[in-house]
């Protein structure tokens, strides 16, 4: 029987500001330990909406509960991310995952060039997801192909970029703040964004800000989550 007094079970929307390093998964799977030990319980519903990759920072919404069943509605809505594009230099991840695989000289690039090249990637776009990704082609998720070696034909798909500005350029650094819709994969535009200026680019930071209307600022870490269930348990 389930206790009437865990508001956990009723269903709470948490907002968490992933660190760096972590899982989408673990986070999950963190907070759904601490409330079942907390609350002594056997089973919760913990759920996210959208994955963040264990390289990028920033707002996860988590759902427990009874709310896990509204995790769409939160998945579609627009999402904000701030980071880094390093350019001069690709990677097989489109990140920091792995290593550089190739280099190029940054003298013909400009402020000019850089920031014109943004209009490239706004409004509806085609785009390829990254071989390193968590996308299944039958039956197996592309990073596990690509960790194998093996090479396999990704389908693009249409996404949208609502907003795409350059924050600052200190070659061969380029902060961006992008607002775009779900299944958007920012690695992808940054290794697009590299091509696109006729270089190499890879995503080398990445901080998602917001998701709809829920923002970073009002996300709790972690360890304040773990806090405040051990004063909710004991109320």
């Amino acid at each position: 029987m389930q206790d009437p007094q865990n508001p956990y079970l009723t269903g709470q929307v948490l907002l968490i500001d992933k660190p760096l390093e972590w899982s989408s998964f673990q986070v999950v799977n963190k907070l759904r330990w601490l409330i079942r030990k907390e609350y002594k319980i056997k089973k919760i519903k913990v759920g996210h909406a959208g994955t963040l990759d264990p390289l990028a920072s920033g707002l996860l919404i988590i759902c427990t509960g009874k709310e896990t069943k509204n995790i769409s509605t939160y998945q579609a809505q627009e999402k904000e991310y701030t980071g880094t594009i390093t350019l001069g230099g690709t990677t097989p991840s489109y990140d920091l995952e792995t290593e550089i695989d190739q280099t190029f000289a940054l003298d013909q690039l400009t402020e000019k060039s850089i920031k014109e090249t943004t209009a490239q990637f706004t409004g509806e776009i085609q785009q390829k997801p990254p071989i390193f990704s968590a996308i299944k082609k039958d039956g197996k998720r592309l990073y596990e192909l690509a960790r194998a070696g093996e090479t396999t034909e990704i389908e693009a798909r249409t996404v949208t970029v609502n907003e795409f500005e350059i924050t600052r350029i200190e070659l061969p650094e380029v902060d961006f703040k992008i607002s775009c819709s779900k299944g958007t994969y920012i690695r992808s535009i940054a290794h697009d964004f590299g091509a696109a200026l006729n270089n190499g680019g890879h995503l080398s930071s990445l901080r998602r800000t917001a998701i709809g209307n829920y923002r970073v600022e009002n996300a709790m870490s972690i360890e304040s989550f773990e806090k405040l269930v051990k004063t909710d348990s004991q109320e």
